[in-house]
């Protein structure tokens, strides 16, 4: 970036993505945005705020003047509103969508007379395409997210970073848009369904977890739903690519760079998603009595997947990710080490407890 010991700005940096990428930002001064401060060792200055609220766009600019970070990693979002204890569905928009642009308002008014922030990192999310679809998705493959309001809001989000993205003023903008992010220390409501998690706030969860109970995972009766395919990216890997683009020195020659990005290799079906996790497996009678089995979990505090998740749970959309490849060039294999089976794999290696927290990273 042409600065020496540049600065970063990391938004949702108390998250677990936002704590794997602290220290591979070596040569860096960090600066961490969030509702609270991160666990880290890692030298951070942190900032509490709030992108949910219309003062965190002034609030950001005098930031953004004040300390003149040339890359701004944007992770800031909710994704599952049980963990982050935000199930307000406007709130969820308010941070997700309109903090998205306040984000990107304050940029282009820092950047206004010289350019300040040099590179802006907006993570998004395969949910974008839809929920079921047969042929991998490139990149220019129609945006159809519906009925997940993490989905609706990471494609709302988009919209707002390609249409704000001319307004940068001489920063390069870079869309990612991995799967599930997998490994041992990630914790979220797909990866509990196949661990058995009883992830819910309720009392009845808390009790199971206390006594090691883990629920069944549950797919409709019918093989298409063991046959579709599903797509993982190692939380590491992530913090990697993430990383290689804050360190990489070469401008892009088109200002917003879009990118699939997943594990190595080939897709896993649920099926064998379901026996690499050696759990408890239960088949329902139709989608229909599995939709009404996610929302008494979700009444009853028992379980974190919304009901609203219900046709991501049972399609199938995977990505193409050649553009990623190709990007990355001879750094490929050194930036995404793990298969999309590894990365998987890995989640059921020792990880620790669930804890709630109010975090709105990755």
């Amino acid at each position: 970036m042409g600065r020496s010991n540049p600065t970063v700005l990391v938004s949702g940096v108390s998250g677990n993505l936002g704590l794997r990428l602290l220290p591979l930002l070596e040569g860096h001064q960090i600066v961490g945005a969030d509702l609270h401060p991160p666990e880290t060792a890692q030298p951070v200055h942190f900032v509490e705020m709030d992108f949910a609220r219309e003062e965190s766009c002034r609030q950001l600019l005098v930031l953004l003047k004040q300390l003149r970070p040339a890359a701004f990693v944007h992770l800031a979002f909710v994704i599952d509103p049980v963990r982050t204890g935000i199930l307000d569905v406007e709130r969820m928009w308010q941070v997700n969508v309109a903090g998205t642009a306040r984000v990107m308002e304050a940029i282009s008014e820092a950047n206004r007379d010289h350019v300040i922030v040099e590179k802006f990192l907006f993570l998004s999310s395969v949910s974008v395409y839809g929920s079921d679809f047969s042929e991998p998705a490139k990149e220019d493959f129609p945006l159809a997210a519906h009925s997940l309001p993490y989905a609706v809001h990471k494609m709302e989000a988009e919209r707002v970073v390609q249409q704000r993205a001319p307004a940068l003023r001489g920063c390069s903008v870079y869309m990612l848009r991995p799967p599930i992010l997998a490994g041992a220390s990630v914790e979220n409501y797909l990866l509990g369904a196949f661990r058995g998690t009883p992830n819910g706030r309720g009392k009845t969860a808390a009790r199971m977890r206390a006594a090691g109970r883990r629920l069944p995972m549950m797919l409709p009766y019918g093989a298409q739903y063991l046959a579709n395919k599903i797509q993982f990216i190692h939380v590491d890997d992530m913090a990697r690519l993430l990383a290689y683009i804050v360190h990489k020195g070469e401008p892009e020659l088109q200002r917003l760079t879009v990118l699939n990005v997943a594990g190595r290799g080939e897709a896993l079906t649920f099926e064998q998603c379901i026996q690499m996790a050696h759990g408890r497996f239960w088949r329902v009678p139709g989608k229909a009595t599995f939709g009404l089995v996610l929302k008494l979990l979700w009444k009853y505090g028992i379980s974190a997947i919304p009901p609203a998740a219900l046709p991501y749970m049972t399609g199938q959309y995977i990505m193409d990710t050649s553009n990623l490849r190709n990007f990355l060039g001879a750094d490929y294999e050194r930036v995404i080490r793990y298969s999309v089976r590894d990365a998987f794999a890995d989640s059921f290696a020792a990880h620790p407890t669930p804890q709630h927290s109010a975090a709105t990273g990755s």
